[in-house]
């Protein structure tokens, strides 16, 4: 098992894609992949997706050659281990404001000895291969993206000790939901809020741990590299489509 999105953000890429909540079809990942995407990120907190869905969607994001990763609802280990054993190739844990918190996502992700993650194989997860299970227990740990989203005050408060949490490998600043959490909802020039924003910036680069964020364009991702950002979504699926069908509407209805 490789995961080229945990290998690049080891090697000091930033590694790009896209975020997914609503078009679970059979032509997501595939169009993603031709569209230069390296991953989707797909959501399960807000979107209503069941693991039926999550786990077709993981396999034709591997058929298609991109990394599946899952926003679970909760970073709780009953919830994350079934969608590792559906195929995701990374999970991002939301609203992790708290050491223990990263260490139960941790946990959850990586067999003994570095977490406590259940053993069943041949099933999605391992491409129902046979084989032996240290080989594949190895493998996995060696793969697996353990991403905290940082949504919250208090998140911020703690960000020193939650990156670092052994074993994580990305932190995934979520811009709405923290702006709310400093009273001050889509203010992103609020004091507050870039305050909070350049606090976390600060804190993974000298932990060593990327820092991850989700913009609306090329060009904001430009932008949010030259300050330090990682990893990269460029918007969510239902962002892009409706922006896109906006501008060429836009355009047809000129004059």
């Amino acid at each position: 098992m490789k995961n080229a999105v945990r290998d690049k953000l080891r090697a000091g890429g930033t590694p790009m894609g896209v975020m997914a909540f609503d078009f679970f079809t059979p032509g997501l990942a595939p169009t993603l992949a031709q569209a230069g995407a390296e991953f989707v990120l797909l959501d399960m907190e807000h979107s209503g997706a069941g693991i039926d869905t999550i786990k077709m969607q993981c396999a034709l994001a591997r058929g298609a050659g991109i990394v599946p990763m899952v926003r679970v609802p909760a970073c709780l280990h009953h919830l994350i281990a079934p969608v590792l054993d559906a195929g995701a190739m990374g999970i991002m844990a939301p609203l992790v404001e708290t050491r223990e918190q990263a260490e139960i996502l941790v946990n959850a992700c990586r067999y003994r000895p570095l977490g406590r993650r259940g053993l069943a194989f041949g099933m999605a997860h391992d491409g129902y291969a046979p084989g032996p299970a240290r080989a594949k227990m190895d493998a996995a740990n060696d793969a697996i993206v353990t991403i905290a989203l940082i949504e919250s005050a208090r998140g911020i408060e703690n960000a020193e000790a939650i990156l670092a949490t052994p074993g994580l490998d990305l932190a995934w600043l979520g811009h709405y939901d923290l702006s709310d959490s400093l009273e001050c909802v889509e203010a992103f020039d609020d004091p507050r809020y870039v305050a909070a924003e350049q606090r976390l910036l600060a804190v993974s680069k000298a932990a060593g741990i990327p820092l991850g964020w989700l913009v609306g364009t090329g060009e904001a991702a430009r932008a949010a590299v030259a300050r330090g950002y990682r990893c990269i979504c460029i918007g969510h699926e239902l962002m892009v489509f409706r922006n896109a069908l906006a501008r060429e509407f836009a355009d047809a209805r000129k004059g």
